[in-house]
C-alpha cells in the first residue's frame, strides 16, 4: 500500500511551513490568473478560445493556467523566463565573458540570474505587445470585437500590465525555490496545467451521459491515460547505474576509502525542462505573426499547430535536442571524471580522468536518445488518440509530462525531508528519484 507515512509530514515543523508556504503562493498565482485586463470583452474572448482548443494559442493557454483566455495579467505567464533562459544557457556556451562567469561559483550565478531577469522583461514585452496586437485584431465567432476600444490607451495599459505580471510570477517562482518546496517555475506550471482538469472532467462526464461518447470510448480512453502514466513514470525512474571503485587510502592512522558505490545515470537528466523549453520557442513564430497582416500568416498559422506533421516533427525535434543540450549543462562528464579522480574513485576497466569522461560520455549519449524519443512521442501521440474520440479536453503528453514530472519532483523532495529525520519515506518500497526541475 502506497503513501503509508503522509501523516509524518505534519510531524515536521520545517516542512510543513515549505508546503503551506508554496499552497500560499500558489493561491495567489491562481488569483492572478483571474484579474483581468482593462478594455477587454471577456466573454467575447472565451468564446473564441473555446473554438481554439487543441491550437497552439489553446496549448499555451493550459501553460498559463486559463490566463490567455480570460486576458488576465498572468496573460503570457511565466513563459518570458524560460525564454530568457534558454537564451542566456546557450549564449553562456558561446559567449566566453558569460562562460568564465558560469565557471566563478555563487557570483558567477547570481550575475547570470541578474541577466536573466533583465532580459525576460524584454522578451516579456515583445510578447505582451503581440498579446495586446492580437487582442484588438480579434473578434468571436459570433462577431463581437473582443476590444470595442482599441487605441494607445489599450496598448500601453496591456503590456504594462502583462510585463508587470510577468515579473510579480518570476518572483513568486523564487521565491517558492528558496522559501518552499520544489522548483518554483516548474511548480507554477504544474499549477497551471491543472487549471481546467475539474471542468473537463465534468464536461467528460456529460458527453458520456448524453451519449456522445461511449463507455467503450471512455474506458479507452482513461486506460491509455493509465498506460501513458505508468510508462512515463517507469522511464523516469529507469538508470543506468555504474560501478565506482575507491582505492584506499592511510591517512595518519586512518584508512580512507576500500569501499564500492555506483554512479546513477538517468535516462532523462534534464527531466520535464526539454518540454518546456520546446513549447517556450514555439510560442514566438504565432507571436511574430500576430504582427503581420499578410495572406501568407493564416497559411502559416494553419499550418503551425498541434496536430499538423510540420508542428510535430519540430516540435519533437526541439525535445530531443534539449534532452541533450539541458543534460550537458547540469552534468559535465569532466568534471565527474576529475572528482572522482580526487577522491581516488575510478570505474573498473577504465582508465582515470580523460578516458572515464570519455567514457561517462558515450554512456550518457546512448541513455539519452531512446529516453528523448519517447518522451517526444509520448508529447505528441496522444493528440490524435484524443482528437480520434473526440473527447473535451487536450490530453497531450505535454500536460502529463509535466504532471508527472513535477509531481515526482515534490514527492522526492518531500521524502528526503522525512528520511532525514529518521521517519520512513512516503512509499513503503523502494525510492522515489523524481525529475531535475
Amino acid at each position: 500500500m502506497m503513501l503509508q507515512n503522509v501523516g509524518n509530514i505534519l510531524k515536521i515543523g520545517d516542512l510543513k511551513k515549505k508546503i503551506l508556504y508554496t499552497f500560499a503562493i500558489l493561491i495567489v498565482y491562481r488569483i492572478g490568473t483571474h484579474v483581468p485586463l482593462p478594455g477587454v470583452n471577456g466573454r467575447a474572448l472565451l468564446e473564441y478560445f473555446n473554438q481554439m482548443r487543441g491550437t497552439v494559442f489553446g496549448l499555451y493557454d493550459m501553460f498559463v493556467g486559463g490566463a490567455l483566455s480570460r486576458a488576465a495579467v498572468f496573460g503570457v505567464g511565466i513563459m518570458p523566463y524560460i525564454s530568457a533562459s534558454i537564451i542566456l544557457q546557450l549564449l553562456t556556451t558561446t559567449v566566453p565573458a558569460l562562460e568564465r562567469l558560469h565557471k566563478e561559483g555563487e557570483h558567477g550565478r547570481r550575475k547570470i540570474e541578474q541577466y536573466t531577469r533583465y532580459l525576460t522583461v524584454l522578451v516579456a514585452a515583445i510578447q505582451a505587445s503581440g498579446v495586446a496586437v492580437f487582442l484588438s485584431r480579434l473578434t468571436s465567432p459570433s462577431g463581437a470585437p473582443v476590444v470595442p476600444n482599441p487605441g494607445l490607451g489599450f496598448f500601453f495599459t496591456t503590456i504594462i500590465s502583462l510585463v508587470a505580471g510577468t515579473v510579480f510570477l518570476m518572483w513568486l517562482g523564487e521565491e517558492i525555490s528558496q522559501r518552499g518546496i520544489g522548483n518554483g517555475i516548474s511548480v507554477i506550471i504544474f499549477a497551471g496545467t491543472l487549471d481546467s482538469v475539474p471542468n473537463e472532467v465534468m464536461q467528460t462526464i456529460r458527453l458520456v451521459q448524453s451519449g456522445t461518447i461511449t463507455p467503450l470510448t471512455l474506458i479507452l480512453v482513461i486506460a491509455v491515460i493509465l498506460g501513458a502514466t505508468a510508462a512515463v513514470v517507469a522511464v523516469t525512474e529507469a538508470q543506468r547505474r555504474i560501478p565506482i571503485h575507491y582505492a584506499r587510502r592511510v591517512v595518519g592512522r586512518k584508512i580512507y576509502g576500500g569501499q564500492t558505490t555506483y554512479l546513477p545515470l538517468t535516462v532523462n537528466t534534464a527531466g520535464v525542462i526539454p518540454i518546456i523549453f520546446a513549447q517556450a520557442l514555439l510560442t514566438f513564430p504565432n507571436t511574430i505573426t500576430t504582427f503581420v497582416s499578410a495572406p501568407w500568416v493564416e497559411t502559416f498559422n494553419q499550418v503551425f499547430r498541434p496536430g499538423n506533421i510540420v508542428y510535430d516533427l519540430i516540435y519533437g525535434g526541439l525535445i530531443i535536442f534539449f534532452a541533450y543540450f539541458y543534460t550537458s549543462i547540469v552534468m559535465n562528464p569532466r568534471d565527474l571524471a576529475d572528482n572522482l579522480q580526487r577522491y581516488s574513485g575510478f570505474i573498473p576497466g577504465i582508465r582515470p580522468g580523460q578516458q572515464t569522461a570519455e567514457y561517462i560520455d558515450r554512456i550518457l549519449s546512448r541513455i539519452i536518445l531512446p529516453g528523448a524519443v519517447f518522451f517526444a512521442l509520448i508529447a505528441i501521440l496522444p493528440f490524435y488518440l484524443m482528437r480520434w474520440a473526440h473527447v473535451p479536453f487536450y490530453f497531450g503528453g505535454t500536460r502529463l509530462l509535466i504532471i508527472v514530472g513535477v509531481a515526482l519532483e515534490l514527492m522526492q523532495q518531500v521524502e528526503a525531508h522525512l528520511v532525514m529525520r529518521q521517519y520512513e519515506g512516503l512509499l513503503k518500497r523502494g525510492r522515489i528519484r523524481g525529475w531535475r526541475g
